[in-house]
């Protein structure tokens, strides 16, 4: 029902955009969210949008790089991702659910398969 795309090899500095294509879901009664693991490392939160409220969320570590947004007619929510660090390399999820915080991923029920995004210094 999820369906994340968009990762790749990029240069740190460089730019990526991950979609995430919804399907079987009424997608505006979703929160969204991006979170992402890096090897040997927890899964972390990174983005999360709840759409009726209009408002957005965003980890601290990447708050003013990166933007979450959504393309009604395509169900797809994307996440640009700008100024990427070699820190940003991790698989990225995107998720859906009516989490009580956007931040607990236990909070979702559904979850993409993953990305891989890989950033060269």
């Amino acid at each position: 029902q999820l369906q994340a795309s968009g990762g790749g090899l990029v240069q740190a500095g460089g730019s990526l955009r991950l979609s995430c294509a919804v399907s079987g879901l009424i997608f505006s009664s979703y929160v969204m969210g991006w979170f992402r693991q890096a090897p040997g490392k927890e899964r972390e939160f990174v983005s999360a949008a709840r759409w009726r409220l209009g408002d957005a969320y965003y980890a601290d570590s990447v708050r003013g790089r990166f933007t979450i947004s959504r393309d009604n007619a395509k169900l797809t929510v994307y996440l640009q991702m700008n100024s990427l660090k070699p820190e940003d390399t991790a698989v990225y999820y995107c998720a859906a659910g009516r989490p009580s915080s956007v931040e607990d991923a236990s909070g979702y029920d559904y979850w993409g398969q993953g990305t891989l995004v890989t950033v060269s210094s």
